[in-house]
């Protein structure tokens, strides 16, 4: 069995969404002054590799703690979209991916966007899911969609369609993921297990792929 990391670490000068204030994670108390060490975190919700909850959108959504700890965890693929021209992950692409997506309860798009983790770049023309491809996803049984980009709606939204689309079938959305270019199995196990909290619209996980070798 092989674990592979597919999270951004939490620190004071990571890269947050537009308009959020950066996270604060400080030292609370040391071994010398103290005699223990414990640390402060201040941090949005979606802060990071996250995971959107669909009240994150809807009014009337779930919240994280309303799902079940299972829909966090399940069979997953990864559709490589790297080097494609356009930012938009539209349908005509996603067709030819049916049979793989009857057989899993998590899809990850790789566009490789996580390259400008850090970067100006990372926030402008990323790459994104259509909302007729997002609507198209509804069809199958799944329990997540993620990707490795900032959001899964275009970087001019107001409306947040496509975000809206998934929720609305309580499909959550994971947002920056790293590291994809490391599972090598074309079907694996997801964890994206969040954070337990009270009506938790969203939350920072460890985002982690288990692939099972094969005997």
């Amino acid at each position: 069995m092989k674990l592979i990391d597919l999270s951004h670490a939490l620190h004071t000068n990571m890269p947050v969404y537009p308009g959020d204030e950066p996270p604060e994670v400080k030292a609370n108390t040391t071994i010398e002054e103290n005699g223990f060490r414990e640390t402060k975190f201040n941090f949005y919700s979606h802060t990071g590799t996250h995971i959107d909850a669909p009240a994150h959108m809807l009014k009337n959504g779930l919240y994280l703690d309303d799902l079940k700890v299972s829909h966090f965890f399940g069979k997953a693929t990864v559709l490589d979209f790297v080097g494609k021209n356009s930012p938009a992950i539209t349908l005509d692409i996603l067709l030819p991916q049916k049979k793989k997506l009857e057989k899993v309860e998590f899809v990850i798009i790789k566009t490789g966007w996580s390259k400008f983790w850090g970067k100006k770049e990372y926030f402008n023309n990323y790459p994104y899911l259509s909302d007729e491809a997002a609507e198209w996803l509804t069809k199958f049984k799944l329990q997540g969609v993620g990707i490795d980009a900032i959001s899964m709606d275009k970087s001019d939204t107001n409306t947040f369609t496509t975000h809206k689309i998934l929720l609305a079938k309580n499909i959550i959305i994971i947002e920056n993921l790293t590291n994809l270019e490391s599972i090598k199995n074309n079907y694996f196990i997801l964890s994206v297990l969040p954070l337990k909290y009270h009506n938790a619209d969203g939350s920072p996980v460890r985002a982690v792929a288990i692939e099972i070798e094969s005997k």
